[in-house]
């Protein structure tokens, strides 16, 4: 199910709660609502449709991926960024970083650690922020 988009900036900057195999709907609807907005998004978390977890979806090089429980660690390669957000109005500068190993469970809840970089790396750095309650 296609979501509303929430612009609500307080529940957007609350840190979100660890995800479990019960939110596989929310999953379900955040790549449906990612895929609604493919024409001007490339990644959200739970919370930009109202729901607290730590669920990222994003479009790895043309493939849509969803995330549990993403977790930053290990990363290399500091740069300065702009961002926009379907959440919030305007752009923001924010520091990235080229490559990060993420740490994360699949669909099946199983423990994962990828590694990626340039662009695919930068959107999951943005959907952890959202997971973490910050707002750039």
């Amino acid at each position: 199910m296609v979501r509303a988009i929430c612009k609500d900036v307080l529940f957007l900057a609350r840190k979100s709660e660890p995800a479990t195999p019960d939110d596989l709907p929310v999953a379900a609807d955040l790549l449906e609502t990612l895929e609604a907005h493919a024409d001007g998004c490339v990644g959200m978390a739970a919370n930009m449709i109202g729901v607290a977890k730590r669920i990222i979806a994003f479009d790895d090089e043309g493939v849509c991926r969803v995330l549990f429980n993403p977790e930053i660690v290990k990363k290399s390669g500091p740069y300065e960024a702009e961002e926009g957000c379907l959440s919030l109005t305007g752009t923001r500068k924010t520091k990235r970083w080229k490559s990060i190993k993420v740490k994360y469970q699949d669909e099946q809840f199983r423990q994962r650690f990828k590694t990626w970089n340039g662009w695919s790396a930068q959107i999951i750095q943005h959907e952890i922020d959202h997971c973490e309650g910050i707002i750039i």
